[in-house]
């Protein structure tokens, strides 16, 4: 009977030392990782959305009243400058072209009859000036019919692709009714809306004088096998948008572009001496991006950053931080403002050899 005390005096002994270890026990501390921003050269690529036009694109229209008698193209159709393409019928200006052209010599011949008389001194002057005037108007007449037979035959004004036939043969047609369209794609111009922040970034910067290169990733998302040119800027921003439209230029030599086409433009933008730091090192709270910077007494401070440029895998730091400013890399979710950590610094080289993308 006296082994049960001592077993359960054993027993509460042993339970008292193990609670006391337990509660003698401390948390093991954690060691966070940070690292300073790299300063360097880089380029970034901007999209810019993009409509592609042809660098001359017409209407083609009936310069004369009457029915349509021939078609000598089709649609889709490759032309050459001067290259019939319409006849109107022509025989109502054929007939005014002949009565005009016997009016003319009716009036040559009374002009020259009148000037063997005014040289004779039998008619004055004046009624010689009246023959020759006559005379002109006639010749003047000759022309308007040519004229207007002339714009009987419609002609390619240059080397074109043709569009859809918005007449067809014996259509009675309107002066300036639309025939078809005419585009040449020698050339294409290609619009894009471009930020007035950005817009301001560019005119200032001292590449503006230099013709900026792009290049154009077609609605299949594969990059147009020639590069453009940016020309022109606009004159006036969009007050709706606060875009300003820019002009590139980009030669087709194998016609893969067409009038009407979509795209996005690819910008290459340089930055010197950009900071830059890991995307994984910052949140967001209510559209504001924050890092946790660590002070010469290792305590944790939340700053606002700004981001001017972003990378995969990066950012590009326009304001906020400064190359000697040690970021926290990870565990922001474990942390709070004004915590102090301990932590290691890692070679911010080595941080970002270690991402997935790395800027070039």
């Amino acid at each position: 009977m006296r082994k049960i005390p001592i077993f359960i005096g054993l027993l509460a002994m042993i339970c008292s030392i193990g609670c006391k270890s337990h509660k003698e026990e401390k948390p093991e501390e954690v060691t966070y990782h940070v690292t300073n921003p790299i300063v360097k050269d880089t380029t970034i690529v901007k999209e810019y959305v993009c409509q592609i036009h042809s660098i001359r694109h017409i209407e083609l229209r009936a310069m004369e009243k009457g029915y349509l008698q021939s078609i000598s193209v089709d649609e889709g159709q490759h032309v050459k400058k001067g290259q019939l393409m319409f006849q109107i019928m022509p025989n109502i200006y054929q007939a005014e072209l002949q009565k005009a052209q016997a009016e003319g010599q009716a009036a040559e011949i009374e002009y020259k009859n009148t000037k063997l008389l005014a040289d004779s001194s039998v008619v004055s002057p004046n009624e010689l000036a009246m023959a020759k005037a006559e005379f002109d108007k006639a010749k003047a007449e000759v022309s308007l019919a040519q004229t207007h037979l002339g714009f009987t035959n419609v002609r390619a004004p240059f080397d074109g692709i043709m569009d859809h036939l918005e007449a067809r043969e014996g259509s009675l047609l309107d002066e300036g009714e639309l025939l078809t369209t005419l585009s040449d794609n020698s050339k294409m111009w290609v619009y894009f809306n471009v930020p007035e922040a950005e817009y301001l970034d560019y005119i200032t910067s001292s590449a503006k004088d230099e013709k900026q290169e792009v290049n154009l990733l077609m609605a299949n998302n594969r990059e147009f096998n020639q590069p453009g040119i940016v020309e022109t800027i606009e004159g006036e921003f969009d007050n709706t948008t606060g875009n300003i439209a820019f002009r590139a230029t980009f030669p087709n030599p194998d016609g893969i572009l067409r009038h009407g086409e979509t795209g996005n433009i690819l910008m290459k933008i340089p930055f010197k001496q950009a900071i830059i730091i890991p995307q994984k090192s910052t949140f967001e709270i209510l559209d504001k991006r924050y890092v946790f910077v660590v002070d010469k007494d290792n305590v944790l401070h939340q700053k606002e950053i700004t981001v001017g440029a972003e990378l995969p895998q990066l950012f590009l730091i326009k304001d906020g931080l400064d190359i000697n400013d040690k970021i926290l890399l990870d565990g922001i979710r474990m942390v709070k403002d004004n915590e102090k950590i301990k932590y290691e610094v890692d070679k911010p080289e080595e941080v970002m050899a270690s991402l997935e993308m790395y800027a070039e």
